[in-house]
């Protein structure tokens, strides 16, 4: 595996985790419902996707406890190929 360049690893990114959180890494602000910026302790921080987290938007792993699940994702053409 190639080692990122300095500026590559810095540009902001989402990952889906699968049945879980959304991880979010790089330099982002995380702003709260009033606009406000919430703190970040470190580079890489698990959003809430579950809607159950009582740290929203941040993750506290509620999502296994309630056995949340993610939906397989349709190709990116939007047609189902299951229903074929």
């Amino acid at each position: 595996m190639s080692r990122l360049s300095r500026e590559q690893a810095d540009e902001p990114s989402i990952v889906a985790y699968p049945d879980g959180p959304f991880l979010l890494r790089g330099d982002v602000a995380v702003l709260g419902p009033d606009g406000q910026e919430l703190p970040r302790r470190r580079r890489t921080v698990a959003l809430c996707r579950c809607g159950k987290s009582v740290l929203k938007p941040y993750c506290d792993g509620t999502h296994k406890l309630i056995g949340f699940r993610t939906e397989p994702e349709l190709p990116a053409d939007g047609s189902d190929r299951a229903a074929e």
